[in-house]
């Protein structure tokens, strides 16, 4: 009885217009930019502390990028965008990867750098599209 009179006597729904808004894989490309920049500056130097510091910072640059990726991959795109664009999870799994230990987080590979800003734009591009849905 008490469940009866506390089940809610109306059923809504709503766009998750906040989430939804904030959202943006330019916050992985930002951090992806920096990943390789960084790369390309330690190319650039011999010094072994600025070689280590530029890995330690790259390092963590590439896994904010995985974590960006990872909020839009499990939160902004719902099962209708995996259903209009099949290629999605591909991309983020190869994306996340290039970020990821055997990509830009374990090495200093400017091409894996590009490499992996070529995958985000892939998914901006979907992004787009489907924010203009």
């Amino acid at each position: 009885m008490l469940l009866k009179l506390l089940r809610p006597k109306t059923t809504v729904s709503a766009h998750c217009d906040l989430p939804c808004g904030v959202y943006d894989p330019a916050q992985a490309r930002i951090e992806a930019e920096s990943v390789k920049a960084i790369a390309e500056k330690y190319a650039a130097n011999e010094d072994p502390e600025f070689r280590t510091r530029a890995i330690v910072i790259k390092e963590q640059r590439s896994q904010l990028v995985k974590e960006h990726l990872w909020v839009l991959w499990t939160d902004y795109f719902k099962p209708p965008h995996f259903e209009k664009y099949p290629q999605l999870h591909q991309l983020f799994n190869e994306a996340t990867k290039l970020a990821g230990a055997a990509g830009t987080k374990g090495g200093v590979d400017v091409k894996v750098a590009d490499e992996l800003l070529a995958k985000i734009d892939e998914i901006a591009a979907i992004f787009k599209e489907t924010k203009q849905a």
